[in-house]
């Protein structure tokens, strides 16, 4: 018997927890993840430390265990290619950029949607995409502050 998500390709551009810890979950049930980071910096917690394991973080390498990865920049015309190559093979596509963020890019809910109308949009953020903290970052400590 296969893994229940065996067969399902994800499209990983999410980054620091939210997001990656989805998508590790998506991948532990046997769907394809493929991690997309930024070829400047990758993903903010490959440095996040201690402890490394020769060099990568352990925090990164935790997260983001079963994923395939590639590095490219989709604000330019060879990497959105490449992305849209992707997109196009892909059922579930999950982010955690700020509202509007992807909107501005042509990667909002609606033009992917429209481009790729079977495809499962996962946005995830700290405080919704509507009200009054909506463009604040909801990162894990920040929201532990608050709860407190």
């Amino acid at each position: 018997m296969g893994a229940p998500l065996e067969g399902v390709r994800v499209l990983d551009l999410s980054r620091i927890l939210s997001g990656p810890y989805a998508t590790m979950t998506l991948a532990d049930l046997g769907a394809e993840v493929i991690k997309v980071e930024d070829p400047r910096k990758g993903d903010d917690t490959r440095v996040w430390g201690p402890p490394f394991v020769e060099g990568e973080s352990t925090y990164f390498l935790a997260i983001n265990r079963s994923k395939r990865g590639v590095t490219l920049d989709f604000k330019k015309p060879r990497g959105r290619e490449l992305l849209d190559r992707l997109l196009e093979r892909a059922d579930v596509f999950v982010e955690n950029f700020r509202p509007g963020a992807l909107e501005r890019l042509g990667l909002g809910f609606e033009a992917l949607h429209e481009r790729f109308p079977r495809l499962i949009y996962c946005s995830i953020s700290g405080y919704g995409h509507t009200g009054p903290r909506r463009k604040e970052p909801g990162y894990d400590v920040i929201i532990q502050g608050r709860a407190a």
